[in-house]
């Protein structure tokens, strides 16, 4: 029997790591250090993907919606009361974020797509932006500009006819 290379290996720990064999420990999703979501609380559908691609589009159901539903998450109620209030399309009345992945051929690429996209949205929704401070030239740049003016201001007069 031959020993699979450090690279295989690692693919397979990796691969190992990320399916959940244990159904009491459900695979979870980290959104922040404090914040995950079970993938429990998260549904699949696999669907036909759109655009040209030939036979394939056709005949694979490659492409995939992801459902979550705010209201059901288990999130704290400041980052659901700001997901709901999202102006997004993507968010429904009832409160059920759904994204369509459908970049990739395979159907395993479409959903880690969707779940880093999810994730995204979480984190924006998290992070507020500073804000911003409210800032005044100095006088010195103020009189500086208005020296600057008259002087172009009697530049241009000059330019003037001469009336006799």
């Amino acid at each position: 029997m031959a020993f699979p290379t450090l690279t295989g290996l690692k693919k397979f720990i990796n691969y190992q790591h990320m399916k959940s064999f244990n159904k009491f420990e459900p695979m979870m999703i980290k959104i922040d250090d404090k914040i995950s979501i079970p993938e429990s609380k998260i549904s699949f559908q696999g669907i036909r993907a759109q655009g040209s691609g030939g036979q394939n589009v056709n005949k694979v159901s490659s492409a995939v919606h992801l459902r979550f539903d705010i209201h059901e998450s288990g999130l704290p109620g400041r980052v659901k009361d700001k997901l709901l209030s999202l102006n997004d399309q993507r968010i429904s009345k009832n409160g059920i974020l759904v994204i369509k992945a459908q970049n990739f051929r395979s159907r395993e690429k479409n959903k880690e797509d969707a779940l880093n996209r999810l994730q995204k949205i979480l984190q924006s929704v998290l992070f507020s932006k500073k804000k911003r401070k409210k800032t005044k030239p100095k006088k010195s740049v103020v009189a500086k500009r208005l020296d600057k003016k008259i002087k172009h201001g009697r530049i241009k007069e000059s330019r003037k006819k001469v009336e006799y």
